[in-house]
């Protein structure tokens, strides 16, 4: 997709040596795909929160685990 996006200059600058990216496209798709990890994982961590999981048994899980 073709963005046209009006940008700080020092942002993407920025971005691009953090991601060590050669492009500006490059370093962008990096952030954006990082945040997208990070948002989700917020996510999943609320959901956790609100339904915590209890370990009664850590034995059920190994057998889960080796299962997989």
């Amino acid at each position: 997709m073709k963005v046209t996006a009006i940008i700080d200059d020092d942002l993407v600058n920025n971005v691009k040596v953090f991601t060590q990216s050669s492009t500006v496209t490059e370093a962008i798709t990096i952030a954006l795909k990082d945040w997208l990890d990070i948002y989700k994982i917020k996510e999943l961590n609320k959901n956790l929160s609100n339904n915590p999981i209890f370990i009664e048994n850590g034995q059920k899980i190994r057998e889960m685990n080796r299962s997989i």
